[in-house]
């Protein structure tokens, strides 16, 4: 028999907080585990695999959702599913990260253009609208939608 490991082995060995761990217990992302007798979880080796996996896959920035479905193979469902949905989830990802950079990459250009206009600008007499935050295009605005920090100029 393998051995077993308590949860704040596991947490140790993983490198995935205890806590954590069981959150991903109640939504479904982890099978629960085996429990002692006296009510303490125990994790066998494949267990931990698993967690490993689901950290790896977090830090990648895949949604804990898509995990939940994916992680039913691991746990008894059909392997050869596997790779082309983990490949389909990481192709998601890549997109998502490609548009991010483009709209850094958009508010970089924004924030230089804004800095080297307030580095070189004359100073408006008092009274008058502060015009600093704007572009070329106008005023920086960001969608609603959109987290800050995504934001591209409209005009």
């Amino acid at each position: 028999m393998a051995p077993s490991l308590t949860i704040g082995q596991v947490a140790k060995t993983s490198g995935v907080a205890a806590k954590t761990i069981r959150y991903y217990e109640q939504i479904g992302v982890l099978p629960a585990p085996s429990r002692a007798a006296s009510g303490y979880r125990l994790y066998d080796p494949p267990g931990v695999e698993r967690l490993r996996f689901i950290r790896r896959a977090r830090s990648l920035g895949l949604p804990l959702q898509e995990l939940k479905t994916l992680m039913d193979t691991f746990n008894g469902g059909a392997r050869p599913a596997l790779r082309p949905r983990l490949r389909a989830l990481v192709r998601a990802q890549l997109d998502a990260v490609t548009n991010q950079i483009t709209e850094l990459e958009r508010l970089r250009q924004q924030l230089e253009q804004i800095h080297q206009r307030m580095r070189t600008s004359v100073r408006r007499p008092r009274g008058r609208a502060c015009q600093c935050l704007e572009t070329k295009n106008g005023p920086v605005r960001r969608r609603e939608s959109e987290p800050i920090g995504t934001s591209e100029a409209t005009g």
